[in-house]
């Protein structure tokens, strides 16, 4: 916009020159960082989730089925 008296801008001048800095602002101050991930803590967590997970034996009922029966009593 160059160098120019805030008096001598019009109404919607003054405006535009208002949200361009306000949208400067908002960039460059208020943008969230990128979170960091510790790959190794994430691997580790994924392992456990893995480890820790339990399969129901064959011919075990389903929870549907478990539910159902506990419906009809």
């Amino acid at each position: 916009m160059g160098e120019r008296v805030i008096a001598d801008l019009t109404v919607e001048e003054l405006k535009a020159l208002i949200a361009e800095v306000v949208d400067d602002r908002m960039m460059r101050y208020w943008r969230q960082p990128e979170p960091v991930i510790d790959k190794v803590a994430l691997k580790k967590t994924l392992e456990s989730i893995d480890s820790h997970m339990w399969t129901p034996p064959p011919g075990a009922p389903s929870v549907v089925e478990m539910l159902r029966e506990d419906r009809d009593r």
